[in-house]
């Protein structure tokens, strides 16, 4: 038993298989790049900013995706030891920059829930980023790998020990609840530091299923009315662990984010029904 995820007892047989042939999640990466038209987003943000309510583009897209798993549970599932796992958690890990820092940066992760709204989804970003950015070193991650790093030959051991111990499900919660690496998604935006949205590795190291990074906006060639328009678009580099379930159930779900992010004013009311993985 796991302390952040409950074993599948009606996984998908061919999934099941899957998850022993390969082995890793460098075996199984799916990349995908999905344009998420901006002038909805930047609109809805603009209107709330007229209201004195200030919401990120990281809140809308990471709200789209909490409302997205509410509704397609099965993005929270993860691979450990080829077994498929319901996480029981939604944990998302993000860096963020040190406070008058450029090139250095920590990371931790933040617990959100299915039916959370884009304005708790803020919230819970911004006191995140603010506890990161101006007092790094309080955060637990930091902690621990300074411990590791202090004692000549404790980090290779350590990390040795920290994978058998995760492999066979004995890995503590103490520092389950520490690593970055034991998250549903981590997300980056690379727009902020004016860099193009790339296709990030998912570590074989820990439970990440899916990592999104956020890219500078680009021009999108679309038709319309038999014209061909170009689309302001922000570019999502997407990476998923193609075993924990099918692609067009992968498929299906993104497309429901899509429709979230085209229309963010959905993502202030709660969804009417959180969904649990039929796989339990």
């Amino acid at each position: 038993m796991r302390k952040d995820g409950k074993r599948l007892k009606n996984a998908e047989p061919m999934y099941t298989v899957a998850a022993h042939i390969m082995s890793k999640r460098t075996d199984s990466m799916n990349m995908i790049t999905i344009d998420v038209p901006l002038e909805p987003i930047q609109k809805y943000i603009n209107e709330k900013r007229k209201q004195g309510i200030y919401i990120s583009h990281m809140a809308v897209i990471l709200s789209a995706f909490m409302q997205t798993v509410a509704e397609y549970p099965q993005l929270n599932r993860f691979v450990v030891n080829s077994n498929i796992y319901a996480r029981n958690e939604l944990a998302v890990g993000m860096v963020v920059l040190k406070s008058g820092e450029t090139s250095d940066g920590t990371m931790s992760k933040m617990y959100f829930r299915p039916d959370n709204t884009v304005f708790e989804v803020n919230d819970i970003i911004n006191k995140y980023v603010e506890e990161n950015r101006n007092a790094p070193e309080n955060n637990g991650t930091e902690k621990a790998i300074k411990v590791l790093l202090g004692i000549p030959g404790l980090l290779r051991i350590g990390v040795k020990i920290c994978k058998f111990l995760d492999n066979h499900n004995l890995l503590p919660s103490a520092i389950v609840n520490l690593s970055p690496f034991h998250n549903t998604l981590v997300i980056s935006n690379l727009a902020s530091i004016r860099t193009n949205h790339i296709y990030h590795h998912i570590y074989d190291f820990g439970t990440t299923s899916i990592m999104i990074t956020m890219g500078n906006s680009r021009e999108v060639a679309k038709r319309k009315g038999g014209e061909i328009v170009f689309e302001k678009c922000m570019p999502l580099g997407i990476v998923m662990d193609e075993r924990i379930c099918s692609g067009s159930y992968f498929a299906i779900a993104f497309r429901k984010m899509k429709q979230f992010l085209t229309n963010p004013e959905m993502l202030e009311t709660k969804p009417k029904e959180v969904k649990v993985d039929d796989g339990i």
